[in-house]
């Protein structure tokens, strides 16, 4: 089944690319020109360019191909276990490493080298993301959290959902902030402007998410950063901390590299996550150690 789109006198003479942007907000840009090449939409009954201009009465028809996720391969990549048992492990993931299959990353993730070594792991992620319960970056290095078995995932789930579960990460910032702690609560959602990226948008667009920061020490102008966060929206400590006016060294989507001290990576890091064990009820506190790459701005006792 198709959508099918008309064009209205005021939308005449923008690209047709851009117009199915306004029509389909939640399709990136990229993603609709590559629909277009690919024959998927046709304008009055004929294929069409990105570029071509609409005119008034256009009707454009797009099909839109369902997702077909494949199933991931089990591959014998390395892991850093911080804990293990018949229900869940906790990983250090390692900077640069995806946590699951997707476009332009179909093998050499995290479910991949997991598959490997346990065989088989929660179903409720589907078959591209067997046993994920949340995600990191992939730039971003720290504790993980995966279930082995359906009944781990939905408990686990359930406290992320019920911000039962402390999250404590280690960023460099680009400069220092002014307050040496403090908390940041915005509203995030998409960026209005670049689908790709995430923004601080006015209440009520968006959903509320809270950051609580400590500087711990301070190099050359830029920051230590110890971050604790209250939710888990995607990029949050990144444009939080943009927000603040001191983005993430490495950041290349959030911050412009040219006026940043080099950093070898995203200087980001889940450095501790406790949580409560879906079978047991104990209180698991995990330690991912911190990687060579924040070396430089660690403080003496922290080294």
């Amino acid at each position: 089944m198709s959508d099918i789109f008309t064009v209205t006198p005021e939308q005449a003479g923008q690209r047709l690319d851009r117009f199915l942007c306004t029509c389909l907000p939640e399709l990136s840009r990229a993603r609709l020109q590559a629909l277009i090449k690919e024959g998927a939409a046709t304008l009055n009954g004929r294929a069409f360019k990105p570029s071509q201009e609409t005119n008034a009465g256009d009707v454009i028809a797009l099909e839109i191909p369902p997702d077909k996720p494949a199933e991931a391969q089990a591959q014998d990549l390395p892991l850093t276990i911080l804990y293990e048992d018949d229900h869940l492990a906790i990983l250090n993931k390692a900077s640069g490493m995806v946590v699951h299959p997707a476009h332009g990353n179909e093998d050499g993730t995290v479910v991949n080298a997991l598959l490997h070594r346990y065989g088989a792991l929660s179903s409720i992620g589907g078959v591209a993301r067997p046993g994920i319960v949340h995600r990191l970056d992939k730039e971003t290095s720290g504790c993980l959290v995966v279930a082995r078995n359906d009944h781990a995932h939905q408990h686990l789930s359930a406290q992320f959902a019920g911000r039962e579960v402390d999250k404590i990460y280690l960023a460099v910032t680009y400069g220092t902030p002014q307050t040496a702690c403090g908390t940041i609560q915005t509203h995030l959602g998409r960026d209005p402007h670049d689908r790709l990226k995430m923004a601080v948008l006015p209440a009520p667009a968006g959903k509320w998410a809270h950051t609580d920061y400590e500087v711990l020490h301070v190099l050359t102008g830029d920051a230590l950063v110890k971050c604790t966060l209250h939710t888990g929206r995607t990029h949050q400590i990144r444009v939080h901390l943009k927000h603040l006016g001191h983005p993430l060294l490495g950041d290349a989507t959030y911050a412009r590299k040219t006026k940043q001290t080099h950093a070898p990576r995203l200087m980001l890091h889940a450095w501790k996550l406790t949580l409560t064990h879906p079978v047991s009820g104990q209180r698991l506190a995990m330690e991912a150690p911190l990687p060579p790459e924040f070396r430089p701005w660690l403080p003496p006792h922290m080294e």
